[in-house]
């Protein structure tokens, strides 16, 4: 792939339309327990919810519903265990129209969950959270022709080994990979060399490169990562890197409600953009406006925007 030199070229891939789906996503699908109260609270007191609510989230799943309310195939690979957050996982995503086809019910596991403590005076997050290891993929169980359904595939970083596996396929097969990565594990370096378009948390660069500044780590990530890489930034909004050049994308002013998952929506909104073949800026532009919209309701999915809303807000005319 041909990285766009500035942010107002198009990325110069090939997506084969004629796969089953827009977009294949392996990665987390979690539960998440909502707690909004009026300030954070200090250690060693006690303080009352005032809102509370349990929705479904978790990175990877949420960005495939972002894609599917905007009109596009999506396929959902993962696994839940075979209890009640698990059920609601898989009615989730089917009452989005996201295929599960592929998503395995572990016998005895425990499903993925997060309490997530917001704060109603500013709608910033902080998330306590759990996951059996054995909503892992184990050698043998990822069918090669589930990964490659679609046109493009998406991955987190929790799940290495299967994410090392999927993406080996995904390139085999010519289909770029898009990773969502916000911490640093065991073989990251190795899962990130085999991305087209790595978009990190804030936090993510400093963690893995050691440099401070958001610019400078991006840079020093180029000789680990050789496809396009971004950064989101919460309130700061994105950055992404054109040749030397680190391009700073604002935030969309909001009054934010809850911030928890913008990162997940900012995600899902790059995959349709990319999916529409606009150019990198637009890309951008919109998925910061569709990850700015997803902040004014409670939890990750209350909040994802329709299309037109998020165009909108972003100033972009209707494709």
């Amino acid at each position: 792939m041909e990285l766009p030199k500035d942010p107002s070229e198009r990325f110069r891939i090939v997506l084969d339309g004629r796969k089953a789906f827009d977009v294949v996503g392996l990665g987390m699908n979690a539960v998440d327990h909502l707690c909004v109260v009026p300030s954070y609270p200090r250690f060693n007191t006690k303080t009352e919810v005032v809102q509370y609510d349990l929705q479904p989230g978790g990175p990877v799943a949420s960005a495939l519903v972002v894609v599917a309310r905007m009109g596009l195939k999506a396929k959902y690979i993962g696994k839940v265990g075979a209890d009640e957050p698990g059920m609601l996982q898989r009615r989730s995503l089917e009452a989005d129209n996201v295929d599960i086809s592929s998503l395995v019910i572990e016998p005895g596991a425990r499903s993925q969950y997060a309490f997530i403590i917001i704060d109603r005076r500013t709608g910033e997050r902080t998330i306590l959270w759990g996951r059996d290891r054995r909503l892992d993929f184990r050698p043998g169980e990822l069918a090669r022709e589930d990964v490659c359904a679609g046109r493009l595939l998406h991955l987190d970083g929790e799940d290495q080994e299967a994410g090392l596996v999927a993406a080996a396929w995904a390139r085999e097969a010519g289909i770029p990979v898009v990773m969502d990565l916000d911490r640093v594990k065991e073989r990251t370096r190795d899962l990130i060399r085999m991305a087209d378009f790595l978009i990190t948390s804030a936090s993510f660069p400093e963690e893995l490169t050691g440099v401070a500044d958001p610019a400078g780590a991006l840079r020093a990530m180029r000789d680990l990562c050789p496809g396009f890489l971004a950064v989101t930034l919460g309130a700061g909004g994105a950055a992404a890197l054109f040749g030397d050049e680190c391009v700073h994308f604002p935030a969309f002013p909001v009054e934010a409600a809850d911030t928890t998952g913008a990162g997940d929506v900012f995600h899902g909104a790059f995959l349709y953009g990319l999916l529409q073949n606009w150019p990198a800026g637009r890309i951008m532009k919109f998925a910061n406006a569709t990850a700015a919209l997803g902040c004014t309701r409670i939890g990750v999915r209350a909040g994802i925007p329709a299309l037109g809303d998020a165009l909108r807000l972003a100033g972009l005319d209707m494709p």
